[in-house]
């Protein structure tokens, strides 16, 4: 943990000291630097003069620099306390000085994100719960996503609702690398199946935009085997129909006399047209809304 500088000699700040972390200094450049702070606020209130500013503008701006920028970032570059853009960030100061008001918004965003910035871990939290439905334990998933196992358990049940970019980035990576890739079937998979199940936790099929808020998991019907004449030589729809009901991957194999590694491949293909599909539908909802 880093300790902020103590402000120089000749500075309100290191004049006035802060309550239970430094006593003010009666220095003479400390004193005189105090008294004509005092006397320039006592003239502008005899003339009607405000020194505050309402804090709308500051906390939109502050709002727009977290989505590139840590609270330490922003208060190294602005050098303003944390504690004081926090309270003005969730609205519990309504007035600043005008000065700290300037301050925030000479901070620039960022051009790359920094990786610690927290984001919301809705798209993490779905990717880690379609891995458990596929089999992939939480031991697993700390492993390839190389986040520790504590983080994982609380992502994946929802108890922490952020997450570092970073880490979602290699969540989003695993899900890509384990998604259609099942682990071989044991006691532990089969819990972690049985787990995810139990909790209506959804398997990748079940999302076409799984970042989205708005999207809602896909529900499948119970399944019935296509008669001789009605299957499609690639029995991809009922590889996608037994997925969504949370067959695995073997036991799909199984049931429609395949290799697991076709049934993979197949379900690998089945995603990649998912993914374009909801590119274009993501595509085409931004032009509508462009237009309107």
């Amino acid at each position: 943990m880093t300790t902020r500088p103590i402000p120089p000699h000749g500075s309100y700040a290191r004049a006035n000291g802060s309550v239970g972390y430094r006593k003010p200094c009666y220095c003479p450049p400390c004193t005189e630097i105090k008294r004509r702070a005092n006397k320039r606020w006592k003239v502008n209130a005899a003339r009607g003069i405000s020194t505050t500013i309402d804090a709308a503008a500051a906390r939109a701006h502050l709002a727009k620099l977290r989505e590139t920028r840590t609270w330490a970032s922003i208060s190294s570059a602005s050098g303003l306390a944390e504690s004081g853009l926090l309270l003005i960030s969730n609205g519990q100061r309504t007035a600043i000085n005008v000065r700290s008001h300037n301050r925030i918004l000479a901070v620039q965003p960022l051009p790359k994100p920094d990786p610690s910035v927290p984001i919301d871990a809705l798209g993490s939290r779905r990717r880690l719960q379609a891995l458990a439905f596929v089999g992939h334990s939480v031991r697993t998933l700390a492993a390839e996503c190389r986040v520790s196992r504590p983080t994982i358990r609380d992502l994946v049940h929802g108890t922490q609702t952020e997450v570092r970019r970073d880490a979602a980035e290699r969540i989003e990576a695993a899900y890509e690398r384990l998604a259609f890739r099942p682990p071989a079937a044991n006691k532990h998979t089969s819990r972690t199946r049985n787990l995810a199940v139990a909790n209506g936790w959804h398997g990748p099929l079940a999302w076409d935009d799984i970042d989205d808020p708005a999207e809602q998991p896909e529900q499948a019907a119970p399944y019935e085997p296509a008669t001789k004449y009605e299957r499609d030589p690639d029995k991809r729809a009922e590889i996608e129909h037994l997925y969504l009901l949370g067959e695995s991957v073997p036991s799909i194999a199984k049931q429609l006399g395949n290799s697991e590694k076709y049934i993979g491949d197949q379900l690998g293909a089945i995603l990649r047209q998912r993914a374009r599909r909801a590119s274009q539908q993501k595509t085409t909802k931004e032009g509508l809304e462009v237009a309107a």
